[in-house]
């Protein structure tokens, strides 16, 4: 089993930036892609970015440019540098981890809002 615990997320003005973090622990080693998600109230959990044991990287159309992930498989952790914030990408963003499995673990999920 594996558990995520994302931090990171906060208030921010339009144009701004924040750097997410998810820490990964339990069955660590058994872990593949990992990505994170986002629900807006009102609106289905959509892929915001994903990454691959390997280092692939992988982006909605929406944040293409705007968005990095990242990941250092030695720490645990998986990164998304959010630049260029805008007021549409308030959010409850969550961290996904898929193992070799195919089982999937979330987070508890971080509150991202972005004022205009």
């Amino acid at each position: 089993q594996v558990q995520l615990v994302e931090s990171g997320g906060g208030l921010v003005q339009a144009g701004g930036s924040l750097r997410l973090s998810c820490s990964a622990s339990g069955s660590i080693n058994s872990i593949n892609d990992m990505g994170w998600y986002r629900q807006a109230p009102g609106k289905q959990r959509e892929l915001v970015a994903a990454i691959t044991s390997g280092g692939m990287p992988n982006y909605a159309d929406s944040v293409k440019g705007r968005f990095t992930i990242s990941r250092d498989n030695a720490k645990n952790t998986v990164y998304l540098q959010m630049n260029s914030l805008k007021p549409e990408d308030t959010a409850v963003y969550y961290c996904n981890a898929i193992t070799i499995w195919g089982v999937s673990s979330w987070g508890q999920g971080t509150q991202v809002t972005v004022s205009s």
